[in-house]
């Protein structure tokens, strides 16, 4: 589905096109799928003893749980990726996937092993902490993945008049994850655009970047 949408807006260009599929990127990326199996099934076995809960109720609380999970998981993972760009962890653990600073939607999943096992725990640590609905969850592990093939679609499908809605604005677009693979020095979040700003890590290019890329007809 992502590549259908990098297709159906192919002229509005985030970054340059990306070389055909490589046999390292299929391996890596069923790697990904593996360990992320892997850690839902650690997830099943927390869940059976009783380290992992979650609520069944499905009203108001359940999108309090997405935002929750939303700006906290944003937050965790902002943090990793700061540290994943640290001279000594960025050869071991975040380089693979910096060698893709032509994304398209496959690149959301091309990650060391060790990268993908930093993710999984992490999330596993939030639902141990957090007991979220099990509405809640679900909509922001769908909202986990729309996010991450926005961020790698190398193209802008979104309108030039997205920036001028104040809580839109915050969100994370495929301008903004594609500036990240061009300048690795800026644009860390995953889901908004608020730790970033906070932290003074925001591209300054990144509007135009934006403006100029879903503006092109």
């Amino acid at each position: 589905l992502g590549q259908l949408v990098a297709n159906a807006f192919s002229k509005k260009r985030v970054t340059p096109l990306p070389d055909p599929v490589s046999r390292l990127e299929i391996v890596t990326v069923t790697s990904a799928v593996l360990i992320n199996t892997l850690v839902t099934i650690a997830g099943l076995w927390l869940f059976r003893r009783g380290w992992v809960r979650f609520r069944d109720d499905v009203g108001l609380l359940s999108i309090v749980d997405v935002f929750v999970l939303l700006l906290g998981m944003d937050l965790a993972m902002y943090v990793l990726h700061r540290l994943a760009h640290h001279r000594l962890l960025f050869p071991i653990l975040h380089r693979l996937h910096h060698l893709y600073d032509r994304p398209r939607p496959l690149t959301l999943f091309i990650l060391h092993p060790f990268e993908t096992l930093s993710f999984g725990a992490l999330w596993l640590v939030v639902i141990a902490i957090y007991p979220a609905s099990w509405l809640g969850m679900s909509v922001f592990l769908a909202l986990n993945v729309v996010f991450g093939t926005i961020g790698h679609l190398g193209v802008e499908p979104l309108p030039v008049d997205f920036l001028r809605w104040p809580i839109l604005r915050q969100l994370g677009t495929s301008t903004f994850h594609g500036g990240h693979h061009q300048d690795p020095q800026h644009n860390f979040g995953f889901y908004t655009l608020i730790w970033d700003r906070l932290f003074g890590t925001l591209s300054p290019t990144y509007e135009a970047a934006f403006e100029k890329a879903a503006g092109t007809s």
